[in-house]
């Protein structure tokens, strides 16, 4: 039965709210005390200062798509405001606007986030292979990442889309080094 304002307002004000933890002697702070430091199984993870393969895969995958998302449903909103006509009533062009951003926003996800899983799986097989974390592992799998994705369209594009894929990567990791400088953290 729903409570409405007016209705036996008496009758509200003599009920108390049920407290699960009422009866136990432990305060509620210390018994949900939790670690605030990472757990690890093994020291060696403690000592990486990077992800794990599987964090990596997460996270770039999901970050593509999200971004892919976002860039894509605005190209959607812009195709559908630009394709309504003068004669479409609200409802017509709101769903112009709608299905254009849902359908290129989808489009776009799905693209970058397979960049970014490609990306993700290069970089921490170069890690793994050279046994070392550097910029040369996060370049080459640019490289790598732009020439897989763009095989399919002849070697030629696969070259070109390497050498931006390189491109991008490579001025990201400079510029994240010179933020490093200039902007403690």
């Amino acid at each position: 039965m729903a409570y409405h304002a007016g209705d036996n307002d008496g009758d509200v004000q003599n009920r108390r709210f049920y407290n699960p933890y009422q009866d136990l002697q432990v305060p509620i702070q210390k018994l949900y005390k939790l670690p605030t430091s990472p757990e690890f199984l093994f020291k060696e993870e403690s000592l990486a200062q990077r992800r794990s393969w599987g964090e990596n895969l997460t996270f770039y995958t999901g970050i593509g798509y999200l971004s892919g998302s976002v860039v894509g449903a605005g190209k959607g909103f812009i195709q559908g405001v630009k394709a309504s006509e003068p004669g479409d009533t609200l409802k017509l062009r709101v769903n112009r606007i709608l299905n254009g951003s849902g359908h290129t926003g989808r489009k776009f996800g799905n693209r970058f986030g397979v960049i970014g899983l490609m990306y993700a799986g290069l970089e921490s097989g170069m890690v793994a292979i050279r046994d070392t974390d550097d910029v040369i592992n996060s370049v080459v799998a640019g490289l790598g990442t732009g020439a897989f994705y763009r095989a399919a369209a002849g070697l030629r594009s696969a070259a070109v889309a390497g050498v931006i894929g390189g491109a991008v990567v490579g001025l990201g990791v400079a510029a994240k080094q010179a933020m490093k400088r200039y902007v403690p953290i």
